[in-house]
């Protein structure tokens, strides 16, 4: 029994690994603290999911996990983006695409990991397609809230990339 749960809690992994790249990612400057970060959140992930009832979509509960994870691993390290640091990643989590669209995703990542932690989880959610009210109950504010912070968490990221000297 625990090996056939061992092996579906893989299989789920498996399909949404990709998203806990882009936490990692988002939440953590260098190739290294990414992968301890992914390591830490598929830890979290295993250890909470003998509780994981179905309730919800299990990439749903992953987010939640994967979040909560990102944000406590974060603040417990206190690490400093290093702002050269990314460009040395060795996460593969699209298709190898053009150096431009590496650039433009590398820059964009720099960025985000300027914002505060729960603008990173906003914008990361608004990133998957959430509506404000998703958005709103899995940080736990109200969907009038969670516009409002989107809004701003995209202007704040606007103004990032801005001064970062990539413009739009």
């Amino acid at each position: 029994m625990l090996k056939e749960r061992e092996q579906e809690f893989l299989a789920k992994i498996e399909k949404h690994k990709g998203i806990l790249y882009k936490i990692s990612k988002m939440y953590m400057d260098n190739a290294d603290d990414q992968q301890d970060m992914f390591q830490e959140i598929l830890c979290q992930l295993w250890k909470a999911y003998a509780n994981f009832r179905g309730e919800s979509q299990f990439s749903t509960w992953m987010y939640r996990v994967a979040i909560n994870t990102a944000i406590v691993f974060f603040k417990k390290e206190k690490r400093k983006v290093d702002k050269d640091s990314i460009a040395h990643e060795n996460f593969q989590d699209h298709d190898e695409g053009t150096d431009v669209a590496e650039n433009q995703l590398a820059h964009f990542y720099r960025a985000v990991q300027k914002l505060g932690k729960i603008d990173k989880a906003i914008i990361f959610y608004q990133l998957e397609g959430y509506s404000h009210r998703e958005i709103g109950e899995n940080l736990g504010i109200s969907e009038g809230n969670a516009r409002v912070k989107l809004n701003r968490a995209k202007e704040k990221l606007k103004e990032i990339i801005k001064n970062q000297g990539y413009g739009f």
